[in-house]
């Protein structure tokens, strides 16, 4: 799967969001989400709002495409990366390592 996280900065102490992947399955926060259902070539658009998706979901190769809002913690630098490439994740299985630069620890 390959994700592109589109990040926020959370409220003082509101935990990031954590990601997992396990096929075609996203776990966002403890929610699944099967994506299994978009074809090879399509696309999907979620309904309503009760979801993390930030546009629409594809197949291309057999790999889901999407886009994740997700919130940063109190850990997380005030300057991130403006490259969005910086941004993009690519997870077969297992957990989601958000890319996020952290506030240097004071020595």
């Amino acid at each position: 799967m390959q994700i592109t996280v589109s990040t926020i900065r959370g409220l003082p102490g509101q935990p990031e969001t954590n990601l997992f992947v396990k096929g075609d399955t996203l776990k966002y926060d403890g929610s699944l989400f099967d994506l299994a259902a978009v074809p090879e070539g399509g696309r999907a658009t979620p309904d309503g709002n009760d979801h993390p998706f930030v546009g629409q979901i594809t197949r291309d190769g057999g790999e889901i495409c999407c886009t994740v809002l997700v919130t940063l913690s109190d850990t997380a630098a005030p300057n991130q990366p403006a490259d969005p490439a910086h941004w993009v994740i690519t997870v077969a299985n297992g957990p989601v390592i958000i890319p996020v630069l952290r506030n240097e620890e004071p020595e």
